[in-house]
């Protein structure tokens, strides 16, 4: 069975061209047209291990919110669709992530009930030229759109892209390990309510 899903989003605003496979390899083919975003897409897929083509074409000329939130929410749609039924997943996860002098917490349940808490602030309002507070834009969009209740908080860190890696490795990392499949789960949704 593979688990993957492609999805296209226009608006507006942007063009946005998703595919996802969860049981891949950490393959990535990105081009939003934000640099930074770009790199913390790559590392999602490669600490996901999840085989991920986002392509983008924004109104970068206003600036980079609507292609960072869009993209984070044609992400999340297209892990939804993938995830399918999610008979057998593991369901929760969490990690501690370090990131040289950063730890950031991430705890996800893959519920249907989307939900962020996001404790994580920023000493620099940019790094390079991308705007931190997209950081939790991506995050929001991401969370919603994939049906998360998500957690992210950043126990501590001084450097700016530190901090924001270790939100996306964590997400990556602890998504990896929710999305699975577990044996004894024999094929059953993994909640009492027969349904998620």
């Amino acid at each position: 069975m593979m688990r993957s899903a492609s999805v296209s989003r226009r608006t507006a605003e942007t063009d946005v061209a998703v595919s996802i496979a969860l049981d891949g390899t950490g393959k990535a083919e990105i081009s939003t047209g934000v640099g930074f975003l770009d790199h913390m897409l790559e590392l999602f897929a490669r600490h996901g291990l999840f085989d991920l083509t986002v392509k983008v074409n924004g109104d970068l000329h206003v600036d980079q919110h609507h292609t960072t939130e869009d993209t984070g929410i044609a992400l999340g749609q297209a892990i939804l669709q993938a995830l399918g039924d999610k008979k057998g997943i593991s369901r929760y996860a969490d990690i501690h992530l370090p990131m040289d002098e950063t730890l950031t917490r991430v705890a996800l349940d893959i519920s249907g009930r989307p939900f962020l808490v996001f404790r994580t602030t920023f000493p620099t309002e940019k790094i390079g030229v991308f705007d931190t507070e997209l950081v939790r834009e991506f995050h929001q969009a991401f969370a919603i759109n994939a049906g998360l209740t998500l957690h992210v908080e950043t126990l501590y860190g001084e450097n700016s892209h530190h901090i924001a890696e270790s939100c996306f490795k964590g997400l990556a990392r602890a998504l990896r390990q929710a999305v699975a499949l577990d044996p004894r789960e024999e094929g059953r949704v993994p909640s009492t309510k027969g349904t998620l």
